[in-house]
Formats: C-alpha cells, sequence, structure tokens
C-alpha cells in the first residue's frame, strides 16, 4: 500500500471525491496513477474536501503492483498531474494502511484577511474580513468547543457522507483537542484538531465564532448551541476558499 503526502489548490476543483463530468482531486490522481503505470486504483483520501477547499497536507493511499522508487512515484505523479495539485512524499505502508480509517486526528486552518484591501494573490485563499472584531470574545467562544461533544448543531445534513468521512457512527459526537484562533500579521487564522469532523463542520465553526465577534453570540451560547443539536441555532457557513487541511495524524 503507498501512502501519500498532497497539497493543493481547491478553488479549480469540485473537491475531492470523484464525481461524473466534474474535475477532482482524487480522479486528477487517479488518472495520473493510470497515466503512470497502467493501474486502475482509485485513491482513499483521509477525508473529502468540499469543492473550493485548500489542503497542505492531504492524506492518500492506494495499492499498486508497480515496483517503483517511491522518488521516483513522487517526481513522475507531479508530471502528470496540474500545477495546482502536487505530491510532496511517497511511502510504502503496511497492506492495512487506510488513509481515512486509519487516520488518529486530523488539523485545519480556517484564514481570515483583516486587512482593508486583501491582495490579489491572497484573495483565493482567505476570507477578506475588515470589519471590527472582538478577538477576545472569539477566543473564548472557540475554546468552549474542546472537549467531545455532539456537534449536530454545527453539521450540514448528510448522514451518510457524515459516517463515511470518519468512520465513526453517524452520532456526530467528536473530541476536539485544540481549537484557537492566533494573530499572525494581517491574517486571523483559526485552528481546529480533533479525532473527526463532520460536513461543513470547521466552516460552520469559524461562522459561528466570527459571530461572536462581532456581539451577535455570547460565550455562553455556543454550550447551548451545542445542547440544542440544531443546524439552525449555529452561526452562517464560512466560505470555503479560507479553509485548509494542514495535516493528519496516524
Amino acid at each position: 500500500m503507498w501512502k501519500v503526502v498532497l497539497a493543493y489548490d481547491g478553488t479549480d476543483f469540485h473537491g475531492w471525491q470523484v464525481q461524473p463530468g466534474l474535475i477532482t482531486i482524487q480522479g486528477e490522481l487517479r488518472d495520473a496513477i493510470a497515466r503512470i503505470t497502467g493501474e486502475t486504483v482509485l485513491p482513499q483520501g483521509s477525508g473529502r474536501t468540499d469543492a473550493g477547499v485548500h489542503a497542505l497536507g492531504q492524506v492518500a493511499s492506494f495499492p499498486l503492483a508497480a515496483p517503483i522508487p517511491a522518488a521516483n512515484l513522487v517526481r513522475a505523479l507531479n508530471r502528470a498531474l496540474p500545477a495546482a495539485i502536487r505530491v510532496l512524499t511517497a511511502e510504502r505502508m503496511p497492506d492495512d494502511f487506510h488513509a481515512r480509517h486509519s487516520a488518529r486526528s486530523k488539523m485545519y486552518e480556517y484564514r481570515i484577511f483583516r486587512g482593508e484591501i486583501c491582495p490579489p494573490w491572497q484573495a483565493r485563499y482567505v476570507f477578506a474580513m475588515p470589519a471590527p472584531l472582538d478577538i477576545d470574545a472569539m477566543q473564548k467562544a472557540a475554546a468552549r468547543v474542546c472537549g467531545e461533544h455532539d456537534f449536530t448543531s454545527f453539521t450540514a445534513t448528510d448522514p451518510d457522507r457524515e459516517q463515511e468521512e470518519s468512520g465513526m457512527a453517524a452520532d456526530n459526537v467528536r473530541r476536539l483537542s485544540l481549537s484557537e484562533w492566533q494573530q499572525q500579521g494581517d491574517l486571523l487564522i483559526y485552528r481546529v484538531q480533533g479525532n473527526g469532523f463532520l460536513h461543513h463542520m470547521v466552516r460552520n465553526l469559524a461562522g459561528t465564532f466570527l459571530e461572536a465577534g462581532r456581539g451577535n453570540v455570547t460565550e455562553g451560547q455556543i454550550t447551548s448551541i451545542l445542547e440544542a443539536r440544531s443546524r439552525a441555532q449555529a452561526g452562517p457557513t464560512a466560505p470555503a476558499r479560507g479553509l485548509f487541511l494542514v495535516g493528519v495524524d496516524y
């Protein structure tokens, strides 16, 4: 079994998963492997990023019969893939390794540009928000979701996808070990790590914490939103362009 780590600009792709008639990350990787080796395999990702979402460290796994050195596989794939998708590393793993099922945790970032004018070379990768925000309120709200909770209020309604994403029961209970905001120059970054994520969960968390920054949601209301188990109680879904899958731990 092969394990590859990928980075990609998701702007021009219809997400990770293969879809008929649409250009996707999984489809491009599958086609590149076929051109190089002549083998038809469907790479399994650590999770399905949505259309417009980016990755710094997506992981995919797939079997290959062809005996090819890892360095050669990386070079060949990067020649065959579009420039918006890069294979960073490749390594052989035990046969039972699976990019999704073997994952122990994932890290995501949501990036907000706080300057008055967002540079055009950053516009595809951030949510531009120059309006005043109470960062302390956002930090306190973010801390409230650490630990194990039912995140029904922060997920899109898609039970089949949720179960498939995490390999866990579709009860929407997840454990977050990190949930915090960091300021880096003009960037305000939400970082979150957990054992699994539901459909739109990070974007819904970010959107809700932005409402806390605007003064529309209090720290205490975050607990009430979790307990309500109702998507209608949480804030809006933040745009896909600000979201990055940073890495996956095994």
